[in-house]
């Protein structure tokens, strides 16, 4: 199958088209076991795709990085980030299997009025210090190393210093050092936009940042970060 093919998906919420979302072969999908009570996630990338399946390489859980092995008819809910940066989910189930240079499970691909749209107010945001380096992408300050206060996979709240003046509107690169459960860390690298300044102490400010050009990986690490996070303080809040 030619690797370049690409479903075009399009969604509807609420009866009003919400625009062309497209899956590419690579995209990253997160899959969640349907119809119980179970928080696992795991991760798997689009191989192929078919007129109503999607082929997938087999799912990596996310806490444990180990292969998981899903039967035939496991229902699941899957979402996925698009290149612009929507989130989208759908119900599916495992319908097959298929062998190749890559052994591949084979999704059950939804009609376009089962594709759900999150919004981005919808990404969970977490009160959570993450060391954080900021730099300008027009030299109009110094490169300066800090932490968020809360982050969530549309945007972050950083501490900077008075001395540095931030405008809304304002452009700068940030590099993130995520830790997540499953004791591996990520550095992504993310461009930012200021959406307010606010006065934080004497000598700081709390900057408000919106994350754009993200790309589907970063997305969704960040989300699993924060889905960890919650985890944690859900853990910690049963055990005081």
């Amino acid at each position: 199958m030619d690797k370049k093919k690409e479903i075009m998906l399009i969604g509807h919420l609420k009866g009003r088209k919400s625009g062309n979302t497209v899956i590419n072969i690579g995209d990253t999908l997160i899959l969640e076991p349907a119809n119980t009570d179970r928080t696992e996630k795991y991760k798997c990338r689009l191989v192929e795709t078919g007129e109503k399946e999607l082929y997938i390489d087999y799912p990596i859980h996310l806490e444990t990085n180990k292969t998981v092995f899903l039967l035939n008819g496991t229902q699941l809910k899957v979402n996925f980030v698009t290149s612009e940066g929507s989130v989208y989910m759908f119900q599916s189930e495992i319908v097959g299997r298929k062998k190749e240079q890559v052994p591949m499970l084979i999704l059950h691909l939804p009609s376009k009025e089962q594709m759900i749209k999150i919004q981005r107010r919808q990404f969970v945001r977490v009160d959570t210090n993450v060391d954080t380096a900021v730099h300008p992408l027009h030299n109009d300050f110094l490169p300066f190393t800090t932490v968020t206060t809360d982050i969530s996979a549309g945007g972050a709240a950083i501490i900077a210093p008075k001395t540095i003046i931030f405008h809304e509107g304002n452009s700068l690169e940030v590099y993130l050092v995520l830790h997540l459960q499953n004791g591996e860390y990520y550095y992504p690298r993310l461009k930012g936009k200021v959406i307010k300044v606010y006065g934080y102490n004497e000598t700081n400010n709390k900057v408000s940042l919106q994350f754009h050009e993200m790309n589907s990986t970063d997305r969704q690490i960040i989300l699993r970060f924060c889905y960890d996070v919650q985890l944690s303080l859900k853990k910690k809040g049963r055990e005081n």
